[in-house]
């Protein structure tokens, strides 16, 4: 395995060290607490980050309240720390805090060793928190642009298409069917990742629901459902017919239209003319000439609803194209 430092390793190694410098400047007590506040709080993405930065101060804020309760109510004893834990958990869990329970148990232990809650102690625990978590968000501010992978995803499920659309294409002119079916598993795999990558990058922009990206990426995971559900039925017809050349020169005209440009529309038309050319044609006169039409015909049909799904869709600004740009079918 390749050894390799990301961006999020090195904020976490610096985030951290300047934590407990800070920590330790202003003469806090258990200063190292707010280094391990900072590798908690980096997340991969904003949104994550403020997410556990909150969970985990609220959390804290609860634990040094129950301290008190309980230790100074009851005993500083190790039986009062389960007493407390018994009610403390449920509670963080209750406030959808669960994940300051590690951090804030920390909080509850310096309280335990301290033998005494005074304004002093909650103050300097105050300060490690506030420390911890602020440096966290801080560094967690800049995030790197995804943008050149995502367009990398996006060329690269194009030109998946591309390749299987020229196999059908081949497949439908001779049943040639030596294809070995390869970039079905990996345009699968690339849909899987780019999704994941966008929707990383939508929390990342705190006022961002939803990006183009992403929308992209839906759309070709459901026009990649459609090709997965039809190519069962374009291998397995019975007989090769007149129709199926038609078919073909399509499918070869559509592969070269998959690249940012608006020509859905274009495709959409070629294949209407192409259902009124079928329908004016005479009818089949065996019982396979008749599947073999039949199935073509669903195929047609299947790639009508493959290109109404890119119809209505934004578009993207690719590096190659900044301008406004409808991705095609």
């Amino acid at each position: 395995m390749k050894f390799r430092i990301g961006y999020r390793t090195l904020k976490t190694a610096l985030g951290t060290a300047i934590s407990i410098i800070i920590a330790q400047y202003f003469g806090f007590e258990n200063y190292v607490s707010a280094g391990i506040l900072t590798i908690l709080c980096i997340q991969v993405t904003k949104k994550r980050s403020l997410q556990a930065s909150w969970h985990r101060f609220l959390a804290c804020i609860i634990a040094l309240a129950f301290s008190a309760v309980f230790f100074e109510g009851i005993a500083y004893h190790p039986l009062v720390i389960g007493l407390l834990l018994l009610f403390f958990i449920p509670t963080v869990v209750m406030f959808k805090a669960k994940e300051g329970v590690v951090t804030s148990s920390v909080i509850i232990m310096h309280i335990y060793s301290a033998e005494k809650v005074t304004g002093e102690l909650l103050l300097n625990e105050l300060g490690i928190i506030t420390i911890g978590i602020g440096v966290a968000l801080i560094m967690n501010l800049y995030m790197p642009s995804v943008d050149n992978k995502l367009e990398e995803y996006q060329r690269g499920i194009e030109a998946h298409f591309k390749k299987i659309f020229s196999e059908i294409a081949l497949y439908l002119k001779n049943q040639d069917s030596s294809w070995d079916g390869r970039e079905l598993t990996e345009t699968a795999r690339l849909i899987e990742k780019a999704k994941a990558l966008a929707i990383q990058d939508v929390e990342n922009h705190f006022l961002r629901d939803e990006n183009l990206y992403y929308q992209y990426f839906k759309i070709r995971e459901k026009q990649f459902e459609i090709i997965e559900r039809v190519l069962p039925s374009i291998t397995s017809i019975p007989k090769h017919v007149e129709q199926a050349n038609i078919v073909a020169e399509f499918i070869e005209s559509l592969s070269k239209g998959i690249h940012p440009g608006n020509t859905v529309l274009i495709y959409l038309e070629k294949l209407m003319r192409m259902k009124t050319e079928f329908e004016n044609m005479e009818l089949p006169k065996t019982r396979e000439e008749f599947e073999a039409r039949a199935a073509l015909l669903h195929f047609v049909n299947e790639m009508e609803q493959f290109l109404l799904l890119k119809r209505s869709f934004k578009g993207l600004k690719t590096g190659e194209d900044k301008s406004e740009a409808a991705v095609t079918n």
